[in-house]
């Protein structure tokens, strides 16, 4: 039996465009909102670790089908397509090349679990393409890739949603609006802790690619270099060329919470420092990190990595701190606050908590897909806004490390006060055909 989803997807496509990008055929989506009975086809890019679950998020539930597998590994597809035909009834195609998949009309969403360096392109593509787009975090490798995603959801109209989860936990959004109501007070700064045992990835030497896999394509965006084991399937988190550290991996999660409870966008200075101690191997990111950011108002946001055996912070090993004027509060502590200097007070009774943005679902797939169905993104929890500034706050971070100095920042233009050097660092020369362009 042919999936609704081409029916659908035809009924409501407008007229076929020819793509400047990648060398698509684009097929734009009609605006009108799905019909409570349509089924949505979803295409999962990256499907070796985090991917396995956005299958199963997806296969048969919210109404949607996974029509469509998507990664250079071409070894995973058996398994991964069984998974979601097990769930599904159905068996999914597959493809190495994301271009490819974004041509196939079955598609209406793209779920993107790839390396972070892909995170962007992916995003911008699919955009272009006439298709939504679920991303992982950190919505993007650089400050430049995140705002372009942003250009790029607005100008196709595009429902992109970046995988925070926390922006869909009731109680995570209900002490953020009891944070803004004053419950400890005035909040002058927040913490973000990442206290995750990192271990040495050791060394490994340069050899051949395996022959399921296509690095060609495994690379992308980033410079042409040799295969390294060391890099696939997880290591490259602590490779620049790919990843962002902890403080963009795990962390990146406790930075959004941090920025989201001190109410902030992106800071006016920032300072990072830190260094891959106790073994050699051949990681280039920290595994300790201190990152220090101060905002217009003077309000800061500390952020802490740390890999090595480390005692917790208020309960909290990942998770997040906040200091009022009043008391304070930990997400260890299941965020209760603590009123006055010995942390025994009671917090203010009778406040008016204020909308923090979002529905609050519980579910963050399922969220995307009422997003998707309603053509609204304001019904989003996680924007792909909001995932550009908190990931930007990761990269500045790494900015400030890489240089080892202090960086004054404009968060109006995105861009450092009169230091190109840090400006360089914002992005990245790109490999053809595999550019981010600069007009979307």
């Amino acid at each position: 039996m042919e999936p609704m989803t081409r029916r659908h997807f035809v009924k409501r496509s407008g007229k076929a465009l020819a793509g400047v990008t990648a060398g698509l055929t684009v097929i734009s989506r009609a605006q009108s909102a799905f019909a409570a009975n349509d089924e949505i086809g979803v295409a999962v890019m990256g499907i070796h670790g985090r991917g396995q679950d956005h299958i199963k998020a997806f296969a048969g539930s919210f109404g949607c089908r996974v029509v469509a597998l998507c990664d250079p590994d071409t070894s995973l597809f058996e398994s991964r397509a069984k998974a979601a035909a097990d769930k599904q009834g159905t068996s999914p195609k597959c493809y190495a090349d994301i271009r490819e998949c974004l041509q196939d009309p079955d598609v209406d969403a793209v779920s993107i679990a790839t390396c972070n360096h892909w995170h962007s392109l992916g995003t911008i593509w699919a955009c272009q393409a006439g298709k939504d787009v679920y991303v992982e975090k950190p919505a993007s490798w650089c400050v430049f890739e995140g705002r372009k995603m942003v250009e790029a959801a607005r100008k196709y109209n595009r429902i992109v949603q970046v995988g925070m989860q926390n922006r869909s936990s009731r109680d995570v959004r209900n002490a953020m609006a009891r944070l803004w109501a004053g419950e400890i007070g005035e909040v002058y700064m927040s913490r973000g802790l990442c206290y995750k045992p990192r271990g040495s990835i050791g060394l490994k030497s340069d050899t051949e690619s395996p022959q399921q896999l296509n690095f060609d394509l495994w690379l992308g965006p980033a410079a042409k270099r040799p295969f390294n084991p060391n890099l696939v399937h997880y290591n490259w988190h602590w490779f620049w060329d790919f990843g962002n550290g902890d403080i963009g991996n795990q962390g990146v999660h406790e930075m959004d919470k941090a920025r989201w409870g001190l109410h902030k966008g992106l800071p006016v200075k920032v300072h990072s420092s830190g260094g891959r101690y106790g073994y050699k191997d051949q990681g280039e990111t920290p595994n300790t990190q201190v990152a220090t950011f101060e905002y217009e108002d003077g309000k800061m946001l500390v952020f802490e990595v740390r890999g090595l055996p480390t005692n917790d912070e208020l309960g909290a090993r990942v998770g997040n701190l906040y200091y009022g004027a009043d008391g304070y509060m930990s997400s260890g502590d299941k965020w209760q606050p603590r009123i006055g200097y010995k942390g025994d007070g009671q917090p203010k009774q009778g406040l008016q908590l204020p909308e923090v943005g979002g529905n609050g679902s519980g579910d963050h797939f399922g969220n995307f897909i009422e997003a998707v169905r309603a053509r609204d993104p304001k019904l989003l929890n996680a924007d792909v806004e909001e995932g550009h500034l908190s990931a930007a706050l990761c990269h500045l971070a790494n900015i400030s490390f890489r240089l080892g100095r202090t960086l004054a920042f404009d968060p109006k233009t995105e861009k450092f006060v009169n230091d190109k050097e840090a400006d360089a660092l914002l992005t990245r020369k790109y490999r053809p055909p595999f550019v981010v362009p600069e007009k979307v």
